[in-house]
């Protein structure tokens, strides 16, 4: 069975390690039988190759047979040879070092998470990062780029302050933009191009985040649109948030329909996109379009974490909570208040995020008494309860949520008051 599968694998997989691979066992074949010549000749041509793709264990392995045959071929120069070996070897060490930190990190986020425990992620991350002796530099591969990128994307999914983190990828991705392996690594390219889009439209900055969308898409097409399939779903996803926060809502429902009609979509994409359509339609106040789609959450709090993390189960929970306020399903609003303080204060409080229990209070509030929305006092009561960032900095899923209680203090569109704290007009 293993045969036929690793023999099935390899006949499927096209890509260049297996052929490099292939290549390094040839002329291994060839040097065992003394065709040094040939073997020197194959391992030349593959050496070319896997520089192009930053393929360093490949490489290594290619300095490996060179030295071990380099008796073979009196006009090789050892010392530039062993020079170039040691010169990968530190290529290697880097990407090594770089892949042990991020699994460290993966693994103890995936616990704290799991566990409901609370860590300090970017002391983690710098902690981490420092004993794997990890740099930044124009040295970095794209995939080693794009696993910093994602630890530190995660570090702002926890903490709602993608702005910290807006500079250090823009500008690490400047770094390596032009290097001959934006085409070779291609997958990881397209990766950080989402990540970069993804936090400048968390940052309110869509004009700048449609552009990287739009290289993003040029790069999904080349290598014959091999990777299309695979990212199509996650750029369609960001670029319909931009577009309904641009005030092109019409146009960012018409992209993520047909995604909630299809079958065999990856469960965390589905997610995403059902939860944001929601969002539209309670934006446009088209609430039973919103309940049909949130009927099909029907699974437990606890899996739902699993899945996509405790952050999407909290804001799914505060959505379905405004959701029943604003359908007048009051019994269901008292027990999914109660469920939510009892299941989720707890770690919002540890994770520093009481503007969110500040927020559900002033819901209550208003959902046991709702003819106080336009009181002054309500409106102080309110202006009074939150420490806002500067507008640059504050989340944009944070600000949306409170459009929906300003909406109700001001009589007005959720959408409208949503598009004039978003944008500032």
């Amino acid at each position: 069975m293993i045969d036929f599968t690793a023999n099935s694998s390899i006949n499927e997989e096209n890509s260049i390690d297996i052929l490099l691979i292939k290549q390094l066992i040839s002329a291994n074949a060839f040097l065992k039988k003394g065709q040094f010549k040939i073997g020197f000749q194959i391992l030349n041509k593959t050496k070319i190759i896997a520089k192009e793709h930053q393929l360093f264990s490949i490489l290594h392995e290619i300095y490996h047979t060179k030295i071990e045959y380099a008796h073979t071929d009196l006009q090789l120069n050892i010392d530039d040879l062993v020079s170039e070996f040691k010169e990968n070897e530190q290529q290697l060490f880097l990407q090594e070092n770089l892949n042990i930190a991020y699994a460290k990190i993966k693994n103890a986020l995936l616990k704290a998470n799991q566990n409901k425990n609370v860590i300090d992620i970017k002391v983690m991350i710098e902690t981490t990062l420092k004993e794997q002796n990890v740099v930044i530099s124009e040295a970095l591969s794209f995939k080693s780029l794009c696993q910093l990128m994602q630890v530190s994307a995660i570090s702002s999914f926890q903490k709602f302050d993608y702005w910290s983190i807006e500079d250090f990828i823009v500008s690490t991705y400047a770094l390596i933009k032009n290097h001959t392996s934006r085409i070779k690594q291609l997958y990881y390219h397209i990766e950080i191009l989402y990540l970069i889009a993804n936090t400048l439209f968390r940052n309110k900055k869509f004009d700048t985040s449609l552009a990287y969308l739009e290289e993003m898409q040029t790069y999904m097409q080349k290598n014959k649109g091999k990777y299309r399939k695979e990212f199509s779903g996650k750029h369609d996803l960001l670029l319909a948030l931009n577009y309904n926060y641009k005030g092109n809502q019409q146009e960012a429902i018409a992209i993520l329909v047909p995604y909630s009609k299809q079958k065999n979509v990856d469960i965390v994409l589905q997610l995403n996109i059902n939860l944001s359509l929601i969002v539209f339609y309670s934006q446009m106040e088209l609430f039973e379009k919103s309940k049909k789609i949130f009927s099909t959450f029907y699974h437990t709090d606890k899996w739902y974490i699993e899945k996509v993390g405790i952050i999407w189960t909290i804001k799914k929970n505060l959505i379905e909570i405004l959701l029943h306020i604003d359908l007048g399903n009051l019994e269901i609003v008292e027990s999914r208040l109660g469920s939510f303080k009892r299941n989720y204060f707890p770690y919002l409080k540890e994770m520093n995020q009481e503007k969110v229990i500040v927020y559900l209070k002033l819901v209550e509030t208003y959902f046991k008494n709702p003819e106080i929305s336009n009181s002054t006092k309500f409106h102080e009561k309110v202006e009074n309860s939150f420490n806002w960032l500067e507008k640059e900095k504050e989340d944009i899923f944070m600000m949306s949520f409170f459009a929906w209680l300003k909406a109700k203090m001001t009589e007005k569109e959720i959408y409208s008051v949503t598009l004039e704290l978003v944008n500032g007009f």
